[in-house]
């Protein structure tokens, strides 16, 4: 289980990383989606195979190494290239936000794991995102564009990050397939910090809020990612798989002032029930 102190530093992981290298039924419906594979090896190693069409899809990623690891898509607009875009996040210290005029960061998550979403034709490149360091290398692939593009499954619930909040049902099912979209003009991330009860997710809150995220930690029982952080107009889903009971929803991204998202509005309680 992941601890609260390590959620807090994903968001400087990713920028780490990139200026560091030169329902049910829906699960159902997932078996007739084209994979793409994503292998993660250590904290440098990167590669891709399997569907590289256009459309809905399955992002099935593997780890070889210790602990977990985490991995990002990137889709480079038309006509810039890696090096473009890995310059402009690199002038400005590492802010994963200025990609977003090169590119997005548009699948962000964990592997081992499996997650959906739908890719559109272009160039993309697969980022390591498992450590701080640099990585040795990034996975180069073409998206072509497919003449029947694979629908995606329906969710049972929608989960969508704004600046600065959350909207969607704060109410989600164990099992079921959750959709998470980044509707914000920011890159966002959404994770979900367990708690033993109601009134332990209320102070949680309250401390997010006050910046007191150390004690905040003592509170919390794990968490669940939904999305690491994510470029504008990201989106994912994956079945839910989470203990039932409390859980309070955050974004640990930062302002340019230093300030978490948490502390403007971006946690609330939410609950998961079976």
């Amino acid at each position: 289980m992941k601890r609260l102190g390590s959620l807090i530093v994903v968001s400087s992981a990713v920028a780490a990383c990139v200026v560091g290298l030169a329902g049910v039924a829906g699960a159902s419906a997932a078996s007739t989606l084209p994979t793409l594979n994503v292998a993660v090896t250590g904290k440098t190693g990167i590669a891709v195979s399997g569907s590289t069409t256009s459309g809905a899809l399955n992002v099935t990623s593997t780890f070889s190494g210790k602990g977990q690891g985490a991995f990002g898509l990137v889709r480079l607009n038309d006509g810039v290239s890696f090096p473009e875009a890995l310059h402009a996040v690199q002038s400005h210290h590492g802010d994963p936000n200025a990609l977003t005029p090169f590119g997005s960061l548009l699948v962000a998550a964990d592997a081992p794991g499996t997650v959906q979403t739908v890719l559109t034709p272009g160039n993309y490149v697969a980022l390591n995102l498992t450590g701080n360091g640099p990585a040795a290398n990034v996975a180069h692939f073409t998206v072509t564009s497919s003449s029947s593009p694979a629908a995606l499954p329906a969710a049972a619930a929608t989960e969508t990050s704004i600046e600065f909040g959350f909207k969607g049902p704060n109410v989600l099912h164990d099992g079921t397939m959750v959709r998470v979209e980044n509707d914000g003009y920011l890159v966002h991330m959404d994770s979900l910090i367990g708690a033993r009860n109601k009134a332990d997710a209320a102070k949680i809150v309250g401390l997010l809020k006050a910046g007191k995220d150390n004690k905040a930690e003592r509170l919390a029982t794990g968490f669940v990612d939904l999305m690491d952080p994510a470029s504008p107009g990201a989106m994912q889903q994956q079945i839910l798989d989470a203990k039932p009971g409390y859980y309070v929803q955050a974004c640990f991204m930062s302002t340019q002032d230093g300030r978490e998202h948490t502390m403007l509005g971006m946690e609330r309680v939410i609950r998961i029930a079976k």
